[in-house]
């Protein structure tokens, strides 16, 4: 506390309350380990109950100009708004919220919803065409978190939490990367006791430029890790 402000309590009487779900503290609040995730979460679940109207999602446009988000988030670095949208990944690939991102007649936007029953009704409904966000859904975004494995979920179970700086990197590597060498990359990271995210970056790459070939005979992809802490990888590989 820097001594300028300090909370007086809540007044007496009848307050209006917002309703937070118990997994929110027992499961999410133990994963999360960015505060600007956290915060972001909590003002949705605040934000999308003080809503009158019927649609109950935020639009990022709303959300990187919310004076109250943005001063929540005020850092040394002077970029909430950048805080916002990393906390904002960070909060979907979690599986906190849902997106989606329409196009509208100059610019996409993205639109956010709670991943509750109704949250999940309404991004349906949108990508249906039966909710209208101002613009065509893009074909190429997520829609409902299904039971695949993605890269966020192999990253936290092998490596760590994860943080905002790295979020870029994974996506990039999801897009480039069929996710069965990426399922691969991280197995190997696991039996080779090299549980670091450049190690797993290093794998990935080389069979970008060399080729991946299981079929090839004699070839063993799982050695491949092994090499690197020798080879011309070394020096991006850290223990």
């Amino acid at each position: 506390m820097d001594g300028k402000w300090h909370f007086s309590g809540f007044p007496a009487g009848r307050l209006k309350a917002t309703a937070i779900p118990d997994l929110f503290f027992s499961e999410l609040v133990p994963a999360i380990a960015d505060l600007a995730e956290l915060k972001v979460t909590l003002h949705l679940f605040w934000l999308l109950q003080q809503q009158k109207r019927r649609i109950k999602a935020a639009a990022l446009g709303e959300l990187i100009n919310d004076t109250l988000l943005l001063r929540s988030l005020a850092a040394p670095d002077g970029q909430p708004a950048e805080r916002v949208r990393q906390a904002l990944t960070l909060a979907v690939a979690r599986g906190t919220l849902l997106r989606i991102r329409v196009r509208g007649t100059e610019t996409a936007e993205e639109w956010f919803f709670l991943n509750t029953e109704s949250g999940r009704d309404l991004l349906r409904q949108a990508m249906d065409g039966e909710l209208q966000l101002g613009g065509e859904p893009l074909a190429e975004e997520e829609t409902l978190p299904d039971e695949r494995t993605n890269i966020f979920i192999l990253y936290e179970q092998n490596i760590g939490l994860l943080q905002p700086l790295i979020v870029e990197e994974l996506e990039e590597a999801e897009r480039l990367y069929p996710m069965t060498w990426i399922e691969e990359a991280f197995k190997i990271a696991v039996e080779n006791n090299v549980r670091r995210w450049r190690y797993i970056q290093a794998i990935l790459e080389r069979w970008l430029v060399e080729g991946k070939s299981d079929e090839e005979p004699g070839r063993d992809y799982r050695e491949y890790g092994r090499s690197y802490l020798k080879g011309k990888y070394a020096g991006s590989v850290k223990h």
